[in-house]
């Protein structure tokens, strides 16, 4: 009989265990049914642009050609490929004309901060149900051009050190909104993940003088971990993975922020999210997942950090052990993940 394993993630301490002896194969997890949004209008659909906040850029096709724009008093076209907006009910907010920033002192015995920022939605696409899995190549270039527009535009904000992208398909998954969007937020420091990344990846390029997730590319290709690759990009389940069908997608040219992509890479970076995220539709009736890009907040991150998108189906639920431990149970070896998904994205093609 095959025992569990425990094994650690590349770079973080963080262990997690393959639960062998009760190991479910991924079509165990299919949905038979889907939680059915409420009905009603969508506040990001085409002619209720004015449900939202002014939009701070627009993706407008004029005559073939992109043209960017924002929202202007109360003009709101309504021809737009993409529309990002302040989110109505913002976790983060831009800071008043002479207020703090930074850590304001200590309240209750712990430290107090204002939570200053952004929290902005980004409307993928004015077609409602044009998720990454099923969106046009071309659409999903916009959707990638924004977030870089975007990333650019709000690190030029002093008071900004981490921009966070991230996407919540499905209402077990945080959606509040079947429109295909995703959410960015600025935030006035490193999330604690992100700091513990930097911090790891930093002391093995020290010791080691190679980038981390290079040498995890370099040796994941060749194993039976990897699911898809193109000319630019590598998609792969990780070795210790902490959700079933976890995967991650890596650029194979060391960067450390999702900025200055070419055009090409940019196409890849659209070819790949799509077959990847299509097939774990394809594979489990479109489930419920999260995903967020792992980006490097400074420039002098470069020599060391690698960015990449990490994709968390939900299909389990943590209990007392995960919560409690900070050690989590999977039950879907990344093996088998691979596999099954290598094998839907190959039916496609």
């Amino acid at each position: 009989m095959p025992f569990n394993e425990l094994r650690k993630d590349y770079i973080l301490n963080r262990w997690v265990v393959i639960a062998v002896e009760r190991c479910r194969r991924p079509t165990d997890f299919v949905k038979n049914e889907t939680i059915r949004e409420r009905a009603g209008v969508c506040p990001l659909c085409p002619g209720n642009e004015h449900m939202t906040p002014p939009a701070v850029l627009l993706y407008l096709n004029r005559g073939g050609q992109i043209e960017k724009a924002a929202d202007c008093g109360d003009s709101r076209p309504k021809d737009w490929l993409i529309r990002c907006v302040p989110n109505l009910y913002p976790a983060f907010t831009p800071p008043k004309p002479g207020e703090k920033t930074s850590i304001i002192g200590e309240v209750g015995g712990g430290n107090l901060a204002l939570a200053v920022g952004h929290h902005e939605v980004l409307v993928e696409s004015p077609v409602h149900d044009e998720h990454p899995s099923d969106a046009r190549i071309t659409q999903l270039i916009y959707v990638i051009n924004a977030y870089m527009d975007r990333l650019s535009e709000l690190y030029s904000r002093q008071y900004v050190r981490y921009v966070s992208i991230f996407r919540n398909h499905g209402p077990e998954a945080g959606a509040s909104l079947s429109h295909a969007h995703s959410q960015i937020i600025a935030t006035p420091m490193v999330p604690r993940l992100v700091a513990e990344e930097l911090e790891a990846s930093k002391e093995q390029w020290r010791s080691k003088g190679v980038c981390a997730f290079c040498e995890i590319i370099e040796n994941e290709k060749k194993s039976s971990r990897l699911i898809a690759e193109n000319p630019d990009f590598v998609a792969l389940a990780p070795y210790a993975s902490i959700h079933p069908m976890e995967f991650w997608i890596l650029p194979k040219k060391h960067r450390s922020t999702l900025l200055g992509l070419s055009e090409t890479e940019t196409g890849n970076l659209a070819k790949i999210m799509k077959a990847c995220l299509g097939g774990l539709k394809r594979l489990l009736n479109d489930p419920p997942y999260n995903f967020g890009f792992h980006m490097a907040p400074q420039g002098e991150a470069a020599p060391y950090y690698h960015w990449h998108l990490e994709v968390y189906p939900k299909l389990a639920i943590w209990a007392g052990f995960e919560k409690s431990t900070g050690m989590y149970i999977n039950t879907i070896s990344p093996e088998t993940a691979a596999e099954h998904l290598r094998g839907v994205i190959q039916q496609q093609d």
